[in-house]
């Protein structure tokens, strides 16, 4: 069976800090004071018909595209969630036939989806949100396309459309197509990797220590990341994310993939709170738990502002956290009660 989405690995481990190596933490500072010409923005659970709305991109932080069933439930359509309240429907599938979009990218004014049928291999579809047209297939030869809840799962650039695959004999394989469809073009990987910011591949999206890799598929250069012993590193082709766990809780750090520049982020009762690393190369989203959490599933959502290395709190109390393209949202309520909140990164 071919598998659409496929879970970041994540490992607990054990790491003794030296006292030496603790920091003073400075206290978190609210995202309205620290930034208050940041574009910020809301969105409903439910769409006007009643329906749950479900954000998967934000093209700014009041608009957004996403998915919602049809009020009988026959169809799962996706749609432009406009600023002003209204709505754009760019597909409507039967739901007999296990539809999903498994993932979303944005590149100018073209918007391109994984969509799903079940248990078959994801077609790329896409449409250009200014010029009217209808949208289009690109292309039905995915491969066993592997998508792993990151920004990355499908990358726009020159021109082409490209994602990852899995082949056998623990192979990646990298392909693309024309954004106005062809024939697919496949080169062939040794390893386990996934796509970041275009050219580079990261390894490790399996492995219980994480990335150890980078290379970049157009120059055929390899970045070897700094080591990090009993501890689970990520890596952008900029930061690198290390989480380990010390005597107070878990720590996390952040430092260039050579290992240099390294600086704690948080430590205690903290978390990640999203797969990619070093949003925009200037921040790193992150959660603190509070004696409820488990309870609630709610956490004080923070963002590590890397250049000025202080945190800032952008929720008290924030659920469902998801980063795409620089847009930052959350939940805040409860499970029957919610409002999302957004913010736009790339204002700030």
């Amino acid at each position: 069976m071919l598998s659409l989405t496929v879970a970041v690995a994540a490992s607990c481990v054990l790491l003794l800090v030296p006292p030496s190596d603790r920091q003073s933490a400075l206290a978190p500072v609210s995202a309205v004071l620290a930034w208050p010409g940041a574009q910020r923005g809301s969105v409903p659970a439910d769409l006007p018909d009643g329906t749950a709305y479900t954000p998967a991109w934000f093209l700014d932080a009041r608009t957004s595209i996403g998915t919602a069933r049809s009020r009988d439930g026959a169809f799962l359509r996706l749609v432009v969630h406009q600023a002003d309240g209204s709505l754009r429907q760019l597909r409507r599938l039967p739901t007999g036939d296990a539809p999903s979009i498994a993932a979303v990218t944005v590149s100018g004014e073209v918007v391109v989806w994984a969509e799903g049928h079940g248990n078959r291999s994801p077609q790329l579809w896409a449409v250009n949100l200014r010029d009217g047209r209808p949208p289009w297939l690109v292309t039905v030869d995915t491969g066993e396309a592997r998508f792993y809840q990151s920004e990355y799962d499908l990358v726009i650039a020159d021109g082409r459309v490209r994602w990852v695959a899995t082949a056998d004999n623990d192979v990646t394989e990298v392909r693309s197509v024309a954004l106005t469809g062809g024939r697919v073009q496949i080169t062939v990987e040794t390893g386990t990797w996934q796509l970041s910011a275009w050219p580079w591949l990261v390894d490790g999206a399996t492995s219980v220590s994480g990335s150890t890799r980078l290379r970049n598929v157009v120059t055929r250069r390899d970045v070897a990341v700094s080591p990090s012993r009993r501890a689970v590193t990520n890596c952008s082709p900029r930061w690198c994310r290390v989480v380990s766990l010390t005597g107070d809780g878990y720590r996390i750090d952040l430092m260039n993939p050579d290992g240099t520049d390294r600086r704690r982020v948080a430590e205690g009762s903290v978390e990640t709170a999203v797969t990619d690393v070093g949003a925009l190369d200037r921040f790193d989203v992150y959660a603190e738990l509070g004696g409820n959490a488990d309870l609630t599933g709610s956490v004080r959502l923070l963002v590590y502002d890397i250049a000025r290395r202080r945190p800032v709190e952008v929720s008290p109390a924030a659920a469902d956290v998801v980063y795409r393209g620089g847009v930052l949202w959350w939940s805040t309520g409860n499970q029957e009660l919610f409002l999302r909140h957004s913010l736009d990164l790339r204002t700030v």
